[in-house]
């Protein structure tokens, strides 16, 4: 990391920029800015620029070595709602438990989609909220099986009884650690945590607590708009975890009979460096409301296997990030999970 990128990440960088107030102590501060031109895709790039260093900064996370059995975390998280976010953790975490990892999706929206989506009976298991109000309920009375025996859940649970946005950052930092250790402790090999949207509160804390995180980003002008705000909240969580990983930016709801879609898709690859856009796209498909409809990954479907081979190379492109970060997920072959 340069030492420019240093300064921009370090903690007094970070204070200064939670105080100051005014546009003129902003600049003074170098926070980025974002405005938007009378096209609302063209974004200024010397905003941008400013806070690059920290999102491209090489990420090391734990370095692990060949049978290192610790669990690797994902967030999947959002600016807003509505951006295929949860459809994306579950089908993405079917890609990793076909593909033999032992993977655990935790719903810790409080509004419970990923359990709604493959279990009707989720609203009343305890699950990730029952934790944060109890550490002391042991993991394996929150964990729900799935047909595939690599693949298995744990429901929001009772959130309206916890509070979720209200806290102040940190507030439920050591708690979240508390249950990603129980994570590791229980043998899997990837937990992927599907958090609320927004940048605040318990979904910073997941974040922070997580190896890495994933931001899905509908492919429409005004979703877009959002992503710099998004990078720029990423960027500041960057000095509570200076090992996060940013994996990058997923399009989601790419419609390619659209231009409109594609514009943004293209405009987005445009502005940020490559490697913060990933390759892969999720396609706009009535296939996921099928899927979600029957309590099912879109992939199990008789008519799924172009939506799988889609999470399939979602899942490579992950893997292949995590290995040149130096944090490939191993499998574990103790069968503690």
């Amino acid at each position: 990391m340069t030492a420019g990128a240093a300064t921009a990440c370090s903690p007094s960088f970070s204070l200064r920029q939670d105080a100051v107030k005014t546009t003129r102590a902003r600049r003074e501060t170098r926070v980025p800015i974002f405005s938007m031109a009378s096209d609302p895709i063209r974004w200024r790039r010397r905003t941008l620029q400013k806070m690059l260093p920290c999102l491209q900064a090489e990420a090391t996370l734990r370095q692990r070595f060949p049978g290192d059995t610790s669990v690797i975390s994902i967030a999947v998280s959002s600016q807003k709602g509505g951006v295929g976010k949860t459809t994306v953790s579950i089908n993405m975490a079917h890609a990793f438990a076909r593909a033999g990892l032992r993977t655990l999706l935790v719903d810790a929206d409080p509004q419970g989609s990923v359990g709604l989506s493959l279990t009707r009976q989720s609203r009343m298991l305890s699950g990730f909220y029952d934790y944060l109000a109890d550490p002391g309920i042991p993991l394996e009375r929150l964990l729900v099986p799935t047909r595939l025996e690599t693949f298995s859940l744990v429901a929001a649970g009772q959130a309206s009884d916890y509070e979720v946005g209200g806290a102040p950052i940190g507030a439920h930092l050591a708690r979240v650690r508390g249950f990603l250790r129980a994570v590791e402790a229980r043998g899997f090999d990837l937990c992927l945590v599907d958090t609320p949207a927004g940048l605040f509160g318990l979904t910073a804390d997941i974040i922070a607590s997580c190896d890495a995180v994933l931001v899905p980003q509908q492919a429409e002008p005004l979703g877009i708009r959002s992503v710099p705000k998004m990078l720029e909240g990423l960027n500041r969580l960057r000095v509570i975890h200076p090992r996060l990983m940013v994996l990058g930016v997923l399009m989601t709801m790419v419609q390619q009979d659209m231009a409109e879609s594609r514009e943004s898709v293209a405009a987005l690859r445009q502005l940020l460096p490559g490697d913060l856009v990933l390759r892969t796209t999720i396609p706009r498909d009535g296939l996921f409301v099928k899927a979600s409809a029957r309590g099912l990954p879109v992939g199990v479907l008789e008519e799924g296997a172009g939506a799988l081979a889609v999470f399939d190379a979602l899942r490579a492109e992950i893997e292949g990030k995590l290995e040149r970060s130096g944090s490939p997920i191993h499998p574990r072959r103790d069968g503690s999970a």
